[in-house]
């Protein structure tokens, strides 16, 4: 990968106001919508990824001028630094992801834990979940 790229599916995506979606949007370029094979699930106000299946999950790409500053500040907002306990809730692994311009790999937040008393979110799109 020649440059590093993020999928965001969440809190994170271009189009959710919150403080640290501003700060991605601030440091990151958008490439735009993409997609990962996943199902996602509500975990509170916020969505887990869980990647593989047949389904789709919907997000965005941003491409990452400066990885390193960038990702050491989304492992501390996404709580799966070195310095959180175990077990961590999200895990920061590479997957391959389908945007626009075709197929690429990018980093993405995975969820971490089991999933089975969570509920899924219809449709894999979190800013708009089908009803």
């Amino acid at each position: 990968m020649s440059e590093a790229h993020l999928f965001v599916y969440g809190t994170l995506r271009a189009g959710f106001d919150g403080p640290m979606a501003r700060r991605l949007r601030a440091e990151a370029v958008l490439i735009g919508p993409a997609r990962v094979k996943g199902v996602l699930y509500r975990i509170a106000d916020y969505p887990g990824l869980a990647v593989g299946g047949d389904d789709w999950v919907t997000g965005d790409l941003f491409a990452l001028p400066n990885m390193a500053a960038t990702l050491s500040w989304l492992d501390i907002y996404e709580e799966c630094a070195p310095s959180f306990p175990q077990p961590h809730e999200y895990r920061r692994e590479i997957c391959a992801v389908e945007a626009a311009g075709g197929a690429i790999y990018a980093w993405i937040y995975a969820y971490a834990r089991d999933t089975t008393a969570l509920d899924k979110i219809d449709g894999g799109d979190f800013l708009y979940p089908r009803p």
